[in-house]
């Protein structure tokens, strides 16, 4: 049983979907740009993923782990195409220029498969304990539990794929220590930021469908 009515289940699928593809898009650009914070390297990516967990987590609270998966299934295809398409069209921050479309990089299509293959399972991963944990008093641990483990099986699978004996060199050479670094970026945004976000995002669904007090849960 869902919080929704049916047209709005749609409609709410529908953005959750085109909301997925727009951040998978931008992180997989925004991966490609290196950064260095307080002498350690990692990339712009870092702070634009967790968005996606945020937005999982309170899908599977209003709409059910089912609907959750609906999202996965029908964003990752168009996410994968539309991410190498954008990645050729942008490489390392500077437009290329339509004729890239027809060149084969393979730092980008690697990138763009590493992607596919973490967003899937990261996100499925992160479905499954949310939902195991969702039930307990405290509103706070499902959304937690979810993003460590979610975040970091999605982080090492990604930089792994992506970047091992890569033809960056910089990449390959740095890929633990970034990808180590760019979990705790994840990890620390989304613990400050992003499950007290959940929880009051959460309230507000729930006080404006439904007209009751703030929920925990």
């Amino acid at each position: 049983m869902t919080l929704l009515s049916e047209p709005r289940q749609r409609l709410a699928l529908a953005a959750l979907i085109v909301f997925h593809i727009l951040v998978i898009v931008a992180s997989n650009y925004l991966v490609q740009l290196p950064i260095t914070l307080f002498g350690w390297h990692t990339t712009w990516g870092a702070f634009s993923f967790p968005f996606i967990f945020l937005a999982t987590d309170l899908t599977v609270r209003l709409l059910g782990k089912g609907s959750a998966r609906q999202v996965i299934a029908r964003v990752m295809i168009p996410a994968l195409l539309v991410s190498y398409a954008v990645s050729m069209l942008f490489q390392e921050g500077s437009f290329q220029g339509l004729a890239a479309l027809g060149q084969f990089n393979e730092v980008v299509l690697r990138i763009s498969v590493a992607s596919f293959l973490a967003y899937v399972v990261g996100q499925l991963l992160d479905i499954q304990v949310f939902d195991r944990l969702r039930r307990l008093r405290q509103w706070w641990v499902a959304p937690t539990g979810a993003i460590v483990v979610g975040s970091l099986v999605d982080t090492f699978v990604f930089f792994s794929v992506a970047f091992w004996h890569s033809a960056d060199p910089f990449m390959a050479e740095h890929w633990v220590e970034i990808a180590t670094v760019d979990y705790g970026i994840k990890l620390a945004v989304s613990l400050m930021l992003f499950v007290p976000l959940y929880g009051v995002l959460l309230n507000a669904i729930l006080r404006l469908l439904a007209g009751r007090q703030p929920a925990t849960a």
